[in-house]
């Protein structure tokens, strides 16, 4: 569904949608390694997992995908329409704005980066899929200031804090204009 070259790592980076069949076992896996179990509370059975995806693939607001580097997986996002997630009692959703969640499960492929290259891509991707898309958003937690130096980097602005009832978040939001123009693709 995408893939580009990125010359400042010499790798390929693609997104396919996620497969409950195939790909059950490295999100179990991911799931439960405690650096992503902290973040994520997926630590759970392949079988609570499996419903967990059955649940995303019957769900149009969301859209699970693995990220791959030169066809490793890397990474899983969730790709999701803003204005009918959770997120969007919080803020003033416009109708396309999209957001996604995501890790890097992969540890040879941690590092600022591949983690930006990969941020970049997934936003590039989000925009080129829907061109009336006009803001990525996200909800980070607020005091993980190694994602929001991450996402400032990909032209994501902490709007605002607030409390979701598990975390207290930031809002943060990419514009479509600021990221095609300030974003080295």
């Amino acid at each position: 569904m995408y893939e580009r070259w990125i010359p400042e790592i010499g790798l390929t980076v693609s997104l396919r949608p996620i497969d409950r069949r195939t790909d059950l076992d490295l999100f179990h896996r991911w799931m439960n390694d405690g650096r992503v179990a902290f973040f994520w509370e997926l630590a759970q059975s392949h079988e609570e997992l499996d419903k967990y995806l059955a649940e995303q693939e019957s769900d149009p607001h969301i859209f699970g995908v693995i990220a791959s580097f030169d066809g490793e997986p890397t990474g899983y996002f969730e790709f999701y329409w803003a204005k009918e997630d959770r997120l969007g009692p919080y803020y003033e959703p416009l109708d396309w704005d999209r957001g996604w969640h995501g890790l890097i499960g992969n540890t040879r492929h941690l590092g600022r980066p591949k983690t930006l290259a990969l941020f970049r891509s997934v936003n590039h991707y989000l925009f080129l899929d829907e061109p009336r898309t006009q803001r990525i958003v996200g909800e980070p937690r607020a005091a993980h200031q190694k994602m929001l130096s991450y996402c400032a980097d990909v032209a994501f602005d902490k709007v605002k804090e607030f409390d979701f009832p598990h975390k207290r978040a930031a809002l943060v939001c990419c514009e479509r204009k600021r990221f095609f123009r300030e974003v080295p693709l």
